[in-house]
């Protein structure tokens, strides 16, 4: 038993010092300034919105790439209709949008449809018609200013820059703040370090631009696992392309309130993450070698698949614990008690950042004080649950399926009024 507890006392400082470099990434933004922008040039875009059975919601977002503050005529919106059974071509049509249908039920995921679209668009319309390519999610809001911003960061030369995500219902139930909190930290105080730093940021499925360029070198969008926007990001690492991060460029997104349809997306999450790390953990390692060390092992840390050494650990102290207990040495609440006061560690840590995320970030969380403070003390329990289901996720097969969207829980209009939106 003394083999355990050691092997334990070993993994637990080696994971934190693993992951350290989290905590310092939370003092970066109090202590390094933004750069200021170079000379911003107006640039072409296109939007790429992939969409399915999306007719409640898709309306609203093209509205509020219509109500941009970016010259319109530089900004065309494409809806790819993938698989619809219902009127989203129709209504993203009506509402202004080019419309792409795609029926494909082979090759089923959102990464398809992007490529899809890229492919079309190239063809007809030509490779150096557009400067560079917005994708978005059917039930996305954007702040009036997005595009305007992000044009900014990406006349600094990025190749590929990723968005402040915040949510249309945060204050919806304790699941979607789960979702909403998670997000804002990891925009304030991951990728906005990541950027002050000068290493990569990574996309966060949604809200991201990419470059023409970038997308004619990989020949269109060729990222098909069950998380193509990691796998787009841990590409980019391992071949010195840049990824940037604007912060003033917010875009609302829509988060599951039922915990049923938080568990199959995180579990396609955790299975997604686990392929990439089978596909492109060998490139990270040896990435932690060369110049770009930093931004290698950063990605490495994140696909890491620490729910293997879990489930590993977990077995081991169990038949350690039931050994113990069947020989009289302990009494059967002591592995409750460890348990507990694991866990308890655990929403500690989760608490003082969800914490420090309220404090700073309280501004842009479209909700009410209270309930922000009360979800605050729910967010370390609705992480927690992160541990079964990329457990779970070793052992399930999982396939890509579509997030049902009901539409914001404010109209378009005052959601882009900041100082008037309350959830």
């Amino acid at each position: 038993m003394a083999v355990i507890k050691t092997l334990n006392m070993i993994l637990g400082a080696f994971f934190m010092l693993l992951y350290a470099y989290q905590i310092f990434y939370i003092f970066i933004p109090f202590l390094k300034k933004d750069k200021p922008h170079k000379e911003t040039k107006m640039h072409r875009y296109g939007v790429l919105i992939s969409a399915r059975n999306e007719e409640n919601v898709i309306a609203n977002l093209i509205a509020s790439i219509r109500r941009q503050d970016y010259p319109a005529e530089l900004v065309d919106v494409y809806v790819i209709a993938d698989n619809c059974t219902d009127s989203t071509a129709t209504v993203a049509s009506e509402a202004g949008a080019n419309v792409f249908i795609r029926h494909d039920l082979e090759n089923i995921g959102k990464g398809y449809a992007l490529d899809y679209a890229i492919g079309r668009i190239f063809d007809e319309q030509g490779e150096d018609y557009y400067d560079g390519f917005f994708v978005f999610d059917a039930d996305n809001i954007l702040d009036r200013s997005f595009i305007t911003e992000m044009n900014k960061t990406f006349s600094d030369g990025y190749s590929a820059i990723t968005s402040y995500r915040n949510s249309t219902n945060y204050g919806a139930n304790w699941i979607s703040a789960g979702y909403g909190l998670w997000y804002i930290r990891e925009s304030a105080y991951v990728s906005h370090s990541r950027m002050l730093l000068g290493t990569n940021c990574a996309v966060s499925g949604t809200g991201f631009l990419v470059s023409k360029e970038l997308l004619k070198k990989s020949g269109g969008w060729k990222y098909h696992l069950l998380t193509e926007d990691i796998e787009f990001s841990i590409s980019q690492a391992i071949n010195g392309e840049k990824v940037g991060f604007c912060k003033d460029a917010i875009i609302y997104d829509e988060q599951p309130i039922s915990f049923k349809q938080s568990w199959k997306q995180r579990l396609r999450w955790a299975r997604g993450f686990f392929q990439v790390f089978l596909n492109y953990g060998g490139k990270l390692f040896k990435g932690i070698f060369s110049r770009r060390w930093w931004t290698s092992y950063d990605m490495l840390v994140t696909v890491l698949p620490v729910n293997v050494i879990t489930l590993v650990l977990a077995i081991m102290n169990s038949v350690a614990f039931t050994i113990q207990i069947a020989n009289g040495e302990i009494g059967w609440w002591i592995p409750i008690l460890s348990l507990l006061q694991w866990c308890g560690r655990i929403y500690a840590m989760l608490f003082i950042m969800g914490l420090v995320a309220i404090i700073t970030e309280a501004k842009r969380i479209r909700t009410s004080t209270a309930k922000q403070v009360i979800y605050l003390f729910s967010f370390p329990l609705f992480q927690l649950t992160y541990i079964p289901v990329s457990i779970l996720a070793l052992f399930t097969h999982v396939k890509w399926e579509p997030t049902r969207h009901h539409g914001p829980t404010a109209d378009a209009e005052k959601l882009e009024d900041k100082d008037e939106y309350i959830d």
